[in-house]
């Protein structure tokens, strides 16, 4: 099953399927949740694609998971660049637009208040499959992103990482990256992408994100796992848990004692798993879960 298959495969980003979860869980006790938060000392909130969507990202998940024709999915692996940078950067390029315009909701503010306000006595760790920035926006300081960042590079032959906030990041793609269906691939020669300015490089530039097929940084893995090995309260936050390995963070805590609450749409496969549950969006149920 799928658990065996992560074990092998260990930092590896997949998709694994299970059937509709068809029984419901009523939500659980806030003022419970809220006295076992208020006496940890390790936090960690664990934020997936569900909270950004509330500020108008696109999950790019189920039926709605489509840039024109293609199931985006299949844009974002090491294959598809191979094949066709131009397709790729142009969805990237599409992705950095809608997220520069979305703002941080009540969500993403619930808990960088927290943080800041809790900061000082108690360890507070956000984890996010987030790539939008927009928990940075919001004033979260202890980020960890699991997946990059879409305004970072990559050079894909010096290695080197960089933050570019430019729009649009290159001028072949000005006024490029429409989702209508009826474009059809993409014309902009590979000389005219972004490419690294390194003196003596050169190389194609490519966006710092983890791709499906590819490994995690070890380096960001281990600091997502320590920090899951030693809080007391995990928050799980807008993410479908079927995205692993990260999937696993948050059952793996509970086993070991932790108290994990989950707050979402609509169950998850590993909803039975948490000791609380908290349906709605999350920019209604956080800032209640995390107010003073």
């Amino acid at each position: 099953m799928c658990i065996s298959l992560i074990s092998s495969i260990r930092r590896t980003i997949v998709i694994c399927s299970f059937p509709k979860i068809m029984a419901s869980r009523q939500s659980s006790d806030m003022a419970k949740f809220r006295e076992k938060l208020k006496s940890a000392k390790d936090v960690v909130i664990l934020s997936g694609a569900g909270i950004s969507a509330e500020s108008g990202i696109p999950t790019f998940r189920g039926a709605g998971g489509y840039w024109r024709k293609y199931q985006a999915a299949s844009l974002a692996t090491p294959g598809a660049f191979r094949d066709s940078p131009s397709l790729v950067w142009e969805f990237y390029h599409y992705r950095r637009e809608v997220a520069a315009k979305a703002e941080p909701n009540a969500g993403h503010k619930a808990i960088a208040q927290y943080e800041a306000k809790h900061g000082a006595d108690k360890k507070v760790t956000v984890i996010t499959q987030n790539v939008d920035g927009l928990h940075v926006r919001a004033g979260t300081k202890n980020l960890i992103e699991l997946h990059g960042n879409l305004y970072k590079t990559r050079c894909t032959k010096c290695r080197e990482v960089l933050v570019n906030n430019d729009s649009p990041i290159c001028e072949a793609l000005a006024g490029r990256g429409a989702p209508e269906e009826n474009v059809r691939g993409s014309d902009i020669p590979v000389k005219s992408l972004p490419h690294c300015k390194k003196s003596g490089c050169g190389g194609l530039l490519r966006p710092h994100i983890v791709w499906f097929g590819e490994n995690l940084d070890s380096a960001v893995l281990e600091k997502a796992q320590a920090a899951m090995h030693t809080c007391d309260v995990c928050l799980v936050v807008g993410t479908s848990s079927v995205v692993y390995p990260a999937a696993m963070f948050a059952p793996q805590a509970a086993e070991r004692g932790a108290i994990v609450a989950e707050f979402n749409l609509e169950p998850t496969p590993a909803t039975p798993d948490f000791h609380f549950y908290f349906e709605g969006p999350c920019g209604t149920t956080l800032p209640v879960a995390l107010a003073d």
